[in-house]
């Protein structure tokens, strides 16, 4: 059993120039995959979408069943203007549609943010030949097929085959008191002098603001670095066992130059503002899911969670299904659940698991998200980037939702981030 659904090579992608795009991998696309696009966009009723790049522009609709391309704008589309090298990125699934917006890397010129956000689904059609998720395509099923209970959780020493199979139908998992108490109560002490010595400009923090106004600290990047009691427990068997549970070559995030490790999170009450209670997204959902997907993220219960405290939100079997990967798609048929952890317990999903931090309502939450990726494929380099840099861009997120508002009308990109 694999979760490995990896189609490309970091390797094999190159920088390609707007009019190779326009005149010679669009076309190819259409070739290949114009009916199951299409089929993907009516689903979906998106407009047409236009697409101006370095003064030309084109546009995408459906005509008989089947995708087009036609030269030049269209009153009736969605239009968006970017530059060669991020349509490069998109094309190659390197950014997504949410990924550019994040990084102001596109604009919206005509229609709705949404539409803009709403095309990801549709361009992986195109490109990747991945149908557009349609209701009633995905089942998650036992090993006897029948319906997967989806409230089940496991220890570790339950049977192996049975957590893989959940993982690879449902794409999270639920593993109890994996961690003692005091184990995690020395992490949480950790924690809370690590958030005590956050500053804003400090390069390895995110903030996020409450009611008043008032910013706070909700996330220490690289926190492994500052914990002692979590390096060791990141080394411990209890936690390495999972680089084997799907069956495929993982390595742990701690691993490598430049990884990122672990990250410390603290859930306050009352945020309004900031990414500290993310909404439906996917890990993937800026970009690479064909070089990287499925890796695993692994969630430590410093103090537990509740629907009083901001629990855990997923949609099983949404990493099977070629959806949006900013918000929750009105037409997504798979329910969503909550998982309910008590202290020491470990949560753990797919990278293209759709999931969501719930905000609490009584009392604040602290979690540790640390994980696996795939081992490289045969043949497979990837670009050497400075841990500076790696490190800079990902501190960077934490006033993100100022970009993605600067991609179109503000309250759309809010509304779509929901």
């Amino acid at each position: 059993m694999s979760i490995d659904c990896r189609t490309r090579r970091h390797c094999d992608r190159k920088p390609l120039d707007r009019d190779e795009v326009i005149d010679s991998l669009i076309p190819h696309a259409l070739s290949r995959n114009a009916e199951l696009t299409a089929r993907g966009l009516l689903y979906k009723k998106l407009p047409p979408l236009t697409l101006m790049i370095d003064g030309r522009s084109v546009t995408l609709r459906e005509r008989r069943g089947a995708l087009r391309i036609e030269a030049g704008d269209a009153s009736d589309s969605a239009a968006v203007s970017l530059d060669s090298d991020a349509l490069s990125d998109l094309v190659q699934d390197w950014a997504t549609t949410m990924g550019l917006a994040m990084s102001s890397r596109v604009q919206m010129t005509q229609g709705s943010f949404e539409h803009w956000i709403g095309w990801e689904p549709v361009f992986r059609a195109l490109f990747d030949g991945r149908p557009v998720h349609e209701a009633g395509a995905i089942t998650v099923t036992d090993r006897e097929g029948r319906d997967l209970d989806l409230s089940r959780s496991f220890e570790l020493d339950d049977d192996p085959d049975e957590i893989s199979h959940f993982l690879d139908e449902a794409g999270f998992l639920h593993l109890r008191s994996v961690f003692s108490e005091d184990e995690m109560a020395a992490v949480s002490a950790d924690l809370d002098a690590a958030l005590a010595r956050a500053r804003p400009d400090d390069g390895a923090s995110w903030w996020a603001g409450d009611s008043t106004g008032a910013q706070q600290a909700v996330r220490v990047l690289f926190f492994d670095e500052q914990s002692a009691a979590l390096s060791a427990l990141l080394k411990d068997g209890r936690l390495g066992w999972l680089s084997k549970v799907a069956g495929d070559n993982f390595s742990g995030c701690t691993e490598g130059s430049g990884w990122l490790g672990a990250e410390g999170l603290i859930k306050p009450l009352d945020i309004k503002t900031g990414l500290s209670d993310l909404p439906w997204h996917k890990d993937c959902g800026q970009g690479r899911h064909s070089y990287c997907c499925n890796s695993l993220t692994v969630g430590i219960s410093v103090t537990g969670a509740n629907e009083h405290s901001g629990a855990l939100g997923v949609v099983p079997g949404s990493h099977r299904a070629n959806v949006q990967s900013a918000g929750k798609d009105d037409s997504l048929d798979l329910p969503a659940i909550k998982l309910v952890t008590q202290i020491g317990d470990l949560t753990v999903h797919c990278s293209d698991t759709l999931h969501r931090a719930y905000p609490p309502i009584e009392r604040p939450r602290k979690v540790i998200y640390t994980g696996f990726r795939q081992a490289l494929m045969e043949g497979d380099i990837i670009e050497e980037v400075s841990v500076e840099k790696q490190r800079a861009a990902r501190a960077q997120l934490t006033n993100v939702q100022e970009r993605i508002a600067g991609a179109g009308v503000k309250t759309q990109a809010t509304e779509c981030l929901k």
